[in-house]
């Protein structure tokens, strides 16, 4: 029969999909329901039909899965962030290996078993990156949140359950001094007004904290007395930056950054290292489980003195700089100009002297660097970002045969299709996901493959 939109219909729960939503079938007629748990029996409401699936809203779970709990969040079904957070913890863990493992399973020519999800003891106030848009309130104030779920209302948010308590109070005085001092709100739609988004950093090992103002116009009023006052209140704020972004976009940080405060960066500790996060810097959201997934990493590479590593997509050095006690030298490659030059001070900071870092896109310059620098690793970690990696850089991978690879991966989708490619000379041993942001469909992974062994 014809699904019909805006009808409503009972079905039955069979799995649940890549971003936790809940699937079932209407005569073999695919309907993907946000919400839902595998087991469960909804009444729902169609509302989007396409080609070959549907859309369901939930109206009433009439049997619900043992999994299902209760929301500790306000503002969950509103919220785009923590889509998971209607079901039991240890539960996601085993749903996120379970979707690594289709994928692998659907993609790869050799049977993998993929290990459980390591997660959490404790999943809440995990991030160390707080960044929220800013918005008017109906009486003009300036109100600060995220925005629901697939539109660009803000829902105002004072207490978020997976932010740092304290770069979420600093954030709530920054607000609160915006307000007091009558400053605008930027409006998207006139594209006028002076804040755009507010968005703080914390070293949580050092207790170290950046706040970023990003603003629409040059001059924001009262900037000098707002960092008075918020380094008084919040006495752990080192640096305060005024980040100036007045494009049309919806890419929260500009080009252009004025320090009002401060160095203009923070440190944080991972592991024995000390590493330096500036306001473009990727440094890890999660710093608990960031040091699981690269001591993983490093295990997994088996490293030896007499190994010269590449790091691919090195960020600000992190990997490299752990990896570096164990390998005759290291050799890392990002894109973003600030992260590198952030990679080099962390090197010299830690006294790390068996490391280099070139500036540029991997696939541009990774068999340059090679070529000029006359390297031949022996081992190589790669950490690409969602996309996953380019053609020109497999096919180099392939060409050097290097014992050891390392795939971190943030996207297991494009982790299982670059793997697919690499199984031509390389065998995946094994594939560890690591529960990098609790209560949310986003699993992190890393995976390692060795060359084949020629007959």
């Amino acid at each position: 029969m014809a699904i019909e939109k805006n009808k409503e219909y009972i079905v039955k729960i069979l799995d649940n999909g890549y971003e936790g939503e809940g699937i079932a079938k209407i005569d073999n007629f695919t309907i993907f329901v946000p919400g839902a748990i595998q087991g469960e029996k909804c009444k729902i409401l169609i509302v989007k039909v396409n080609k070959s699936f549907a859309y369901g809203k939930i109206l009433d779970v009439l049997e619900k899965s043992e999994k299902r709990q209760e929301t500790d969040c306000n503002t969950y079904k509103r919220c785009g962030g923590c889509d998971l957070r209607h079901i039991d913890y240890k539960y996601t863990l085993k749903m996120k290996q379970d979707i690594v493992q289709n994928l692998i399973n659907k993609t790869l020519k050799k049977n993998i078993e993929v290990k459980p999800t390591i997660g959490m003891e404790k999943p809440y106030y995990y991030r160390n990156k707080l960044q929220y848009p800013i918005g008017e309130a109906e009486n003009g104030k300036a109100i600060m949140g995220v925005y629901a779920k697939r539109t660009h209302e803000i829902i105002p948010v004072q207490n978020c359950l997976i932010q740092n308590v304290e770069a979420q109070n600093v954030a709530n005085e920054l607000l609160y001094l915006i307000n007091e001092m009558g400053i605008s709100a930027y409006n998207e739609k006139t594209q006028k007004g002076k804040v755009r988004h507010i968005v703080v950093k914390i070293g949580v090992h050092t207790n170290e904290i950046m706040c970023i103002i990003v603003t629409n116009e040059e001059k924001i009023p009262n900037e000098e007395m707002i960092v008075q006052k918020l380094v008084k209140k919040c006495p752990n704020v080192k640096t305060i930056i005024k980040n100036v972004n007045n494009r049309n976009t919806n890419v929260i940080l500009g080009n252009r950054d004025v320090v009002l405060y401060g160095n203009g960066h923070i440190q944080d500790t991972l592991g024995e290292y000390t590493f330096n996060i500036y306001p473009m810097s990727f440094y890890q959201t999660n710093p608990i489980q960031t040091e699981v997934l690269y001591n993983k990493a490093i295990e997994y590479a088996n490293l030896k003195k007499e190994d010269v590593l590449c790091d691919l997509y090195c960020g600000i050095g992190t990997i490299g700089i752990f990896a570096s006690k164990y390998v005759k030298s290291v050799f890392g490659i990002e894109i973003v100009e600030e992260a590198i030059e952030a990679a080099k001070e962390n090197a010299k900071m830690n006294g790390v002297d068996n490391i280099e870092f070139m500036t540029g896109d991997v696939e541009q310059v990774f068999g340059k660097m090679l070529k000029e620098k006359n390297i031949t690793p022996t081992v190589i970690i790669v950490d690409p970002p969602r996309k996953g990696l380019d053609t020109t850089t497999i096919d180099t991978l392939l060409n050097l045969e290097v014992s050891r690879l390392v795939y971190v991966s943030c996207n297991p989708a494009t982790m299982a299709r670059d793997l697919k490619l690499l199984e031509k000379k390389y065998e995946v041993k094994e594939i560890q996901p690591v529960d990098m942001f609790p209560f949310t469909s986003h699993v992190e992974c890393v995976s390692v493959l060795n060359l084949k062994k020629t007959v």
